[in-house]
C-alpha cells in the first residue's frame, strides 16, 4: 500500500460561494496546498531545494457540499511510479462522517529549480511516495 498522507481542512467564511459551500475555486486551492504540504512531509530537504512540481491536470470531482466551521480530512498518495517527468497524485476529502465531499486525480510535472525544465523523476526522489 501506498504512504498516505492526511491533514485537516475547515471553512472558513471566505471559502464560502453564493450557495453556502466551499468554492470550488478553494477546493483546488486546497488540493494544492494538500500535495505541497505532503511533499514537504515526506521529500528529502535537498530534494524540495532543488525541484518544484506544477499541475499539468486535474479530474475533480465535487459530490458533496462542505458549509462554513465544517472540516473535512484531506488524504493524498501518488499512484504507480512516475511516467518521465509526470507522476499521478490522488486526492480525497472526508466529512466528519467518512463520506466522500470531493475526490480528485492530478498529474504533476517535475521541474529542475536550477534550469526550469522538466526532467525525468529521480527515483529517489519517487521512492518515500511509493512505500519502496
Amino acid at each position: 500500500m501506498k504512504p498516505i498522507f492526511e491533514t485537516t481542512k475547515t471553512a472558513r467564511a471566505d471559502h464560502i460561494d453564493e450557495l453556502g459551500h466551499v468554492n470550488n475555486a478553494v477546493w483546488v486551492q486546497w488540493i494544492q496546498d494538500v500535495a505541497t504540504a505532503h511533499w514537504n512531509s515526506a521529500a528529502d530537504p535537498a530534494h524540495v531545494d532543488a525541484y518544484v512540481w506544477v499541475v499539468v491536470r486535474h479530474e475533480i470531482d465535487y459530490l458533496r457540499a462542505l458549509k462554513e466551521g465544517e472540516t473535512a480530512t484531506a488524504r493524498t498518495w501518488v499512484g504507480e511510479a512516475p511516467r518521465g517527468a509526470r507522476f499521478d497524485r490522488y486526492m480525497e476529502f472526508l466529512d466528519a462522517n467518512g463520506k466522500a465531499l470531493v475526490k480528485a486525480r492530478a498529474q504533476w510535472a517535475i521541474i529542475d529549480k536550477a534550469s526550469g525544465r522538466p526532467i525525468r523523476v529521480p527515483k529517489e526522489v519517487a521512492a518515500p511516495f511509493l512505500g519502496d
